[in-house]
């Protein structure tokens, strides 16, 4: 589990097909030194295997379905990408549960820089995922945890401080450029529960609101 937290900036160094998968060597200078051969990190939101593990860099194995179904279908050697370790158990939570399931792919639109400081981001979200988000709900994006601070139709913006902008990968993006999303895992579930109303009386709204959903 992850918190979407960026904690270091990777870079793709090698990309190599390996007939239906691929295999990307990705570059790091801090996170590389507490990994080892098995565990996962998060690569813009993909939680991948570490392999190969040198003092500079690690490789990860992806399947032909997480090269089409994420943002790496736009990837290039020397691409940014950004990365997180997962969360220890007496870690805290700067921003919210991640998973690393990539639900699916917006559209970059633009980062703008505001006069009264910070950016402002504006993403283009699927429809099928438009019902998760919620204004000032969390929204993950390339792996970072972010708050939705405006919706309109399909678009969806959120408020950036420069410290975001320095430390993640969203500087190197273009407009049309896919990046990763992940929803709010909790309003998965509610959905769930709620499509499962009719045959079990024991879940209602009133009960969801009285326990804190």
């Amino acid at each position: 589990m992850f918190t979407g937290i960026i904690e270091e900036v990777g870079r793709i160094t090698r990309i190599v097909n390996q007939k239906t998968n691929r295999r990307l060597t990705v570059a790091s200078s801090q996170l590389v030194k507490e990994l080892k051969q098995g565990d996962s990190i998060a690569v813009s939101g993909v939680c991948l295997t570490a392999v190969d593990i040198t003092p500079k860099s690690f490789t990860a194995d992806l399947a032909e379905e997480t090269w089409k179904r994420t943002s790496f279908s736009r990837i290039r050697e020397g691409a940014l990408v950004n990365l997180e370790l997962p969360m220890q158990a007496n870690g805290r939570f700067g921003g919210h549960i991640v998973q690393g399931h990539v639900d699916g792919t917006g559209k970059f639109q633009a980062l703008k820089k505001l006069s009264a400081g910070g950016y402002a981001l504006r993403i283009e979200i699927p429809a099928d995922l438009a019902r998760y988000v919620i204004f000032k709900g969390s929204l993950c994006i390339e792996g970072i945890s972010l708050t939705v601070a405006a919706i309109e139709g399909m678009q969806v913006a959120a408020a950036i401080i420069p410290h975001t902008v320095m430390m993640t990968n969203l500087k190197s993006l273009k407009p049309g450029d896919p990046v990763n999303l992940e929803v709010d895992m909790i309003a998965k579930y509610v959905e769930k529960m709620l499509r499962g109303e009719s045959a079990s009386s024991a879940i209602t709204v009133k009960r969801l609101m009285r326990e804190g959903f």
